[in-house]
């Protein structure tokens, strides 16, 4: 039961901060880790189908421009700011006030986001052609391309209402330290797709509409079992819908008021994708395609590692600062960001090391060609750098939140997206989507290292020079453990060739085998103490701890008077 409670009691034990704190976040980050990782190893095979199915073809490109649509505004309202700005203001009226407040203050965001996002979704279906037409103009020159975007457009705007509500449920989960339900409830996206892809895929055409249409029903169900999954764990805290809407409440109003800016603010990310999507459109066929399999690709280390960690660090650290502790705040960020470069430098050098043999294991096959493999690994490569920069931001904005302070994530997020679209821009011309890919990475790591450093300013530091010795002996160990890499997927390339699936597994696992093996020598040869941290993560993920019947964490409930008790 030691890793239920380490979940519950995670950074709030009566130990000594710098003692307990390293690896209770590890433990509940592995916690959040092997939720998450069952989500986006489901995630890996839903690509796999669609790259089965579609390819890097037109109907592709048509499903990924349509998506992106919903998508940026569902970061944007629903699972970005709105997470951010309500998670820190659920947490402190658990902390500082009466349980029937939070759960009504619960109450009151569920339904603004469900009218608001409802709303949002109508507009978007009625004026899906001229939005599709801003967007991916250059799709009119391919016949039917254009139309078939509109189409999905218009099916999947009602996928923001469903997975706006999830959100909600979601940040008020992770703030009674319930991590395991809404870490695994996107998963249920990923089956959604998967099951309407084999199921319905073959069956569109009988109805007059195209294979993909199946892709974008199956979001839609994966919306609905997002909602699905959460609710019951969610009703066992206590939780129960009341329709009430009271645009008055001073939680709602704090929650918007962070919120407003912070749509700016945690936008970083989606509208760089939604930059580089409009600019790949005039790259020709396959290109919005190649970007998004590689992003997706690039982004599995931040789902298995920068969320998880940031998830478990989040409460604490809005704990602290409802308490004004800000010597806990800065050892919580400062290890937490030390444990995020252990697991997401490696990751980062092994994807850029492996690149083309990964994509070629995981996704050629049906109408995934060779050709689509290596145009995937180039954009792979030059987003890869991007991954940490990404997994510090999902720790740094949220803290900003959490001292009251929306504004500087705007202004630097403002700036981030202005460097992206220059980037971007210049880099297309010479490089072409490769470019868009450089651009995007290069954002993000300007906007981590912003971030952090007024974080350091305002919070009179945040161990930065221990960060980033760290940071140095975990990128020293990476490079070795890529140049091993990349010289044993060679030598086994020509010990056995061949473009089997059998082929592939072997050289590609036993190159990341050696690899492994060769950071962990280094990292010991380095004395590099987050390694073992790390190490210890992965291990209770793989191997873990009996745990809770229900959903693997032991529950912390309040009873009438508010008072804690399991």
């Amino acid at each position: 039961m030691d890793s239920q409670r380490a979940v519950g009691e995670s950074l709030e034990s009566p130990q000594p901060v710098a003692q307990t704190t390293t690896s209770r976040l590890a433990r509940s980050a592995g916690l959040i880790g092997l939720a998450t990782m069952t989500s986006r190893l489901l995630g890996l095979v839903r690509e796999q189908v669609l790259a089965y199915y579609f390819g890097a073809g037109n109907a592709m490109d048509a499903f990924n421009v349509a998506f992106r649509l919903p998508n940026l505004v569902r970061d944007l309202f629903a699972e970005g700011a709105m997470s951010a700005a309500f998670v820190p203001t659920f947490t402190r009226y658990l902390t500082l006030r009466d349980p029937s407040e939070a759960w009504r203050l619960g109450n009151l965001v569920v339904n603004a986001l469900a009218v608001v996002t409802g709303a949002i979704a109508i507009l978007g279906i009625v004026f899906a052609w001229p939005l599709t037409m801003l967007y991916a103009g250059d799709y009119a020159r391919v016949p039917g391309k254009i139309e078939l975007t509109v189409v999905l457009t218009r099916l999947m705007f009602p996928f923001l209402p469903l997975v706006a509500v999830a959100a909600a449920f979601m940040g008020m989960l992770n703030s009674l330290h319930r991590f395991f339900v809404p870490a695994v409830s996107p998963a249920m996206f990923n089956v959604g797709t998967i099951l309407c892809a084999v199921i319905l895929v073959p069956v569109m055409p009988r109805l007059g509409l195209h294979p993909v249409t199946a892709i974008a029903v199956g979001a839609l169900v994966g919306g609905l079992g997002q909602l699905a999954l959460q609710w019951p764990a969610l009703r066992r805290e206590g939780f129960r819908y009341r329709a009430v809407l009271d645009p008055a409440d001073e939680g709602l109003r704090q929650i918007l008021v962070l919120m407003g800016p912070g749509t700016i603010g945690l936008a970083a990310t989606q509208v760089n994708l939604l930059v580089n999507t409009l600019l790949a459109t005039s790259q020709g066929t396959g290109a919005v395609s190649w970007l998004s399999y590689a992003f997706r690709l690039m982004y599995l280390p931040i789902g298995l590692f920068g969320v998880s960690i940031a998830t478990a660090a989040i409460p604490s650290i809005s704990r602290h600062a409802a308490r004004e502790e800000m010597g806990g705040m800065r050892e919580t960020i400062s290890r937490g960001l030390r444990l995020m470069l252990m697991l997401n430098v490696p990751a980062t050098i092994g994807l850029i090391a492996l690149a083309s043999p990964i994509i070629g294991l995981i996704f050629e096959r049906g109408r995934f060609t060779a050709a689509d493999t290596m145009a995937t690994a180039a954009a792979l490569v030059f987003y890869a750098p991007g991954l940490i920069g990404y997994s510090a931001v999902k720790i740094a904005v949220p803290t900003f939140y959490a001292l009251g302070d929306s504004r500087t994530p705007v202004l630097v997020s403002i700036a981030s997206m202005l460097t992206n679209a220059i980037l971007n821009v210049a880099l297309v011309q010479v490089m072409g989507y490769r470019g868009l890919a450089l651009g995007t990475a290069l954002a993000a790591l300007l906007n981590a290292v912003m971030l952090l450093w007024l974080l350091g300013a305002r919070l009179d530091g945040v161990e930065g020079k221990r960060i980033a010795l760290t940071g140095l002996k975990i990128l020293v160990a990476s490079v070795v453990m890529g140049v091993v890499a990349i010289a044993i997927e060679v030598a086994l390339g020509g010990v056995i060739p061949g473009g089997s699936l059998a082929a592939r597994l072997i050289r590609v696992g036993t190159a990341i085998g050696v690899a492994m093996a060769t950071l962990a020598l280094a990292a010991r040869i380095l004395r590099i103490e987050e390694f073992e941290e790390a190490v210890a993560q992965l291990k209770a993920r793989v191997f873990p701890r009996p745990i809770h019947p229900e959903c693997g964490v032991k529950s912390v409930h309040r009873g009438e008077r508010g008072a804690p008790r399991e």
